[in-house]
């Protein structure tokens, strides 16, 4: 008895484990509902390169929600690098892989270093700024189209980076999350980041310069956001102005499944990881077991009001367990 009751504590006395608990039951309930087709390399390898984009942005909105706020233009950020660089490729001005990856990524600090100052400097909500930037930049995105698309002949020798087959997308997830967990578990910005969001008057009392930190946590957002936008052009071998149009909630989504807290300071890249890999094990699977795309939404949005339940009841066995470890 004492066993199991020691079990459940570890469980839920961690997001992330209890996370894990939840996938590997999906997994086996999703394994036997499409009758055994489910757990394949294969399989897994389209889960990780079709989301690669939204797991990648991820990142950069698990900085920007520990800091308290919150980031609706990055899809429209995404879509402005994108057509950019499909532009750039379109009328034989620059064909260079690394190069057009660090125009995106150029682009998209620009971006979030503006909304950053905005916030950080203006005192505007960031609710309010980013849906602002997020008509700007979607509308940029058309302007410079002028009506025109690059299509996958534009793009041929970018494309080859992202297509069926290769590992540059994966490359590119690989690197980010490897460094963003060092950066955030064992940098003094990483605990800047925290200490903003948990507490922003008394991180400025501390000596922390709270506005520094909050441009550099949407210019990071921006950066992956401008990477993500070339990778898309890479991966779906196309650049329009309205790709990915309304997919930053999947990436909000991601965050909150991972146990990122909405209100800030309370977040960590393996539950940022998570999240993301749960919501794309959701979206790949429903369609799979036969499930009809009008019940695909509704059935989504049960399943993460479930699993950011359970984040709720984790966190409040973790708090009162660190309240009973200060009583004694």
């Amino acid at each position: 008895m004492e066993n199991k009751k020691s079990l459940w504590k570890k469980l839920t006395g961690s997001r992330e484990a209890s996370l894990i608990l939840i996938l590997v039951i999906l997994l086996i309930v999703v394994q036997i509902l499409s009758k055994g087709t489910f757990l394949t390399l294969s399989n897994f390898g389209q889960i990780f390169r079709n989301n690669a984009l939204t797991m990648l942005m991820a990142l950069g909105m698990l900085c920007v929600l520990l800091t308290g706020g919150i980031d609706i233009s990055i899809t429209s950020v995404l879509a402005f690098a994108g057509m950019t660089i499909g532009l750039l490729q379109k009328y034989d001005i620059l064909h260079n892989t690394l190069l057009l990856f660090i125009i995106a990524g150029a682009i998209g600090i620009g971006c979030g270093c503006l909304n950053g100052l905005i916030i950080s400097k203006g005192k505007v909500a960031p609710i309010i700024c980013t849906m602002g930037a997020m008509y700007i930049w979607r509308g940029l995105a058309y302007v410079i189209s002028n009506n025109n698309w690059a299509s996958g002949a534009d793009v041929a020798g970018f494309s080859d980076f992202g297509k069926d087959g290769t590992v540059g997308p994966y490359i590119i997830l690989v690197v980010a999350y490897v460094a963003f967990y060092i950066i955030m578990k064992w940098t003094t910005f990483g605990r800047r980041i925290y200490a903003v969001g948990s507490n922003a008057e008394a991180a400025r009392v501390s000596g922390i310069n709270v506005d520094r930190v909050i441009i550099r946590a949407y210019a990071i957002m921006g950066l992956l956001a401008g990477i993500a936008g070339a990778l898309s052009v890479s991966i779906y071998a196309s650049a329009q102005p309205n790709m990915q149009y309304g997919k930053e909630m999947d990436v909000i989504a991601a965050c909150v499944i991972g146990g990122v807290s909405m209100s800030g300071g309370r977040g960590s890249v393996t539950g940022t990881f998570l999240g993301a890999l749960f919501y794309a094990i959701v979206a790949k699977a429903l369609p799979l077991v036969g499930l009809e795309s009008i019940w695909q939404n509704l059935i989504k949005g049960i399943i993460i009001l479930v699993v950011v339940l359970l984040n709720v009841v984790t966190q409040r066995a973790m708090d009162r367990a660190n309240l009973e470890r200060r009583e004694m």
